[in-house]
């Protein structure tokens, strides 16, 4: 299969994996616990053997996949360099890559941040990267339109479920709340696309057991109008289930990515067994609304 290219803008291509493959998104969490209940030592060597593995499985299997940097950056170089060849042959594979990176800086580091992960000279640069939004929806702007003229895509930080999270993204604003301006500036950024019909390379990300947040905060309808694809992760095991995503969502349902990472993994490591697992998980969520 060809590598996935990014001519088209992101949102198009999302969507048309999501048609293609349904709306699930699996992670590649290599961390210690995941790696040892493989049997395998937590070393490079056993991650190595871990990521490849999931990428043997997944890859032209779903729509897309998030691998977790941190997990491999612990190894240093030799880390990177696996991430690196794990996003490549996913791409490779006809799968798109979210890189869950988290970055968020200022000025010419976040533009550097940009293009390490999303520009046309990185050496194995994502789909789509997410980011944190909390220096300022603005400071992220270099990354923002970088995506945007690379045909790549980002998915910000919004509602997340951890508990801390609340106490600034619920935080009240001139225009409402954080995560209401977080929102709104997307929205105007995935203008553009709306008006071609596609979704925007702006994404979210809101966990998919953030519960009544969205009505909590007025945001429903705002939601269904930005235009923006929802990373959800918290899907399977962490409590997240298809009829609580329907619930949570609502209108904006169809362009919910679930993203799950433990209740896959933890089929492997025999390859057949994860590719079970994957076509369980695609069949749950292709009830969603």
């Amino acid at each position: 299969m060809t590598t996935t290219s990014p001519e088209a803008g992101f949102g198009a291509r999302l969507k048309a994996a999501h048609e293609r493959f349904g709306p699930a998104c699996v992670g590649i969490d290599p961390h210690r616990g995941l790696v040892e209940g493989w049997g395998l030592r937590y070393s490079y060597e056993g991650v190595e053997r871990f990521a490849l593995t999931c990428v043997e499985a997944f890859g032209g299997r779903v729509a897309s996949v998030k691998p977790q940097s941190a997990f491999f950056e612990v190894f240093g170089s030799r880390g990177v360099a696996l991430l690196e060849r794990v996003t490549k042959e996913l791409r490779e594979a006809g799968t798109l890559v979210v890189l869950d990176v988290k970055r968020g800086d200022i000025g010419t580091t976040m533009t550097a941040y940009g293009e390490a992960f999303l520009g046309k000279e990185a050496p194995e640069p994502a789909d789509a990267i997410t980011l944190s939004p909390y220096l300022g929806y603005e400071s992220l702007r270099p990354a923002l339109d970088l995506a945007r003229d690379t045909g790549r895509g980002v998915f910000v930080l919004a509602l997340t479920s951890n508990p801390e999270g609340a106490g600034v993204q619920h935080a009240s604003t001139p225009g409402g709340s954080v995560a209401g301006d977080i929102v709104a500036a997307a929205t105007r950024d995935n203008a553009e696309a709306a008006d071609r019909g596609e979704w925007g390379h702006v994404g979210f990300v809101m966990g998919a057991t953030i519960g009544s947040a969205l009505d909590d905060l007025g945001l429903r309808d705002a939601l269904a109008a930005s235009n923006a694809p929802i990373l959800a992760p918290g899907f399977g095991a962490q409590g997240g289930t298809v009829e609580t995503i329907n619930e949570v969502f609502g209108a904006s349902v169809e362009r919910v990515i679930p993203t799950t990472s433990r209740d896959v993994l933890k089929a492997g490591p025999d390859v057949s067994s994860l590719i079970e697992a994957v076509e369980r998980t695609r069949e749950s969520v292709a009830r969603l609304a």
